[in-house]
Parts: C-alpha cells; structure tokens; sequence
C-alpha cells in the first residue's frame, strides 16, 4: 500500500477485529487455556452449523455458575464484540432471541467474522487440540 492509498472499511474492520480478539485472549486463565482454545477452534463452525442463538445458549449452559470457565469466558469475549457493533449495550444472547432476521444474520457474520480471530490466536498460542473435548 502506498502513502496515498488509505485503508478500506473492510481492512479497518479486519484490523479492529484482530486487536480486541488479541487483546481478550491474553487475559484468558492459563488453568482453562487449553479448553478456550478447542472450544474457540471450533466456534466457527458451531455458528454456521447451528446458529448464533443455539451457540450462545451452548456455550452459557456449559460455562454454568464459574464466570472463569473456558465456555463463559469465550461466551464474554464473542458478546463483548458483537453487542459492540451491532447493539451498543445489553446481553448478545437477549438481544438475539429480540431481533428481526436482517439484524440477527448481521450479528451472526459479525460472530463468525470474529469468531475466526479467537481461533487463528488459539491456535497460535498452541491452546486446544484438534480434537479436544468441549
């Protein structure tokens, strides 16, 4: 890119992206690294497979009351970003379940495009097999 060419939306999207996704998983607790990493591997393909709802609903159930656990912890940082973007403030799972089909399948591109930044990081940081347990 030359000193004229600014960077596109999307490239800036990309760019921001990236940097919260790196910026969360430094924080996640090293005792629930390796199950952040097989849960974030796969969470892509949980939401194209079965919805940004049913995800969310899984990944809240699973976490139960230890907000330190792998599933509650990749639950916050997924609603952190996408409520940030789509929403401005509330619970993603609330909002979800509120909106129309327009507002719900925006969300759910935002997830997965996120969603692709937890998991190149995981899997960066060596956390999580292939074919690890949930």
């Amino acid at each position: 890119m030359t000193a004229k060419q600014k960077p596109s939306q999307q490239q800036l999207s990309e760019q921001a992206r990236a940097s919260h996704a790196w910026d969360v998983i430094q924080k996640v607790p090293a005792k629930e690294q390796k199950k952040y990493g097989t849960l974030a591997r796969k969470l892509p393909s949980l939401i194209q497979t079965n919805g940004l709802g049913q995800t969310l609903a899984f990944l809240r159930a699973k976490g139960g009351k230890d907000d330190h656990d792998a599933h509650n912890v990749l639950y916050s940082h997924l609603s952190e970003w996408v409520v940030a973007q789509v929403s401005g403030s509330g619970d993603l799972l609330e909002w979800v379940i509120e909106q129309n089909s327009g507002q719900y399948r925006r969300a759910t591109t935002e997830a997965i495009a996120y969603a692709l930044w937890l998991r190149r990081f995981a899997e960066a940081k060596g956390w999580g097999e292939a074919g690890g347990e949930t």
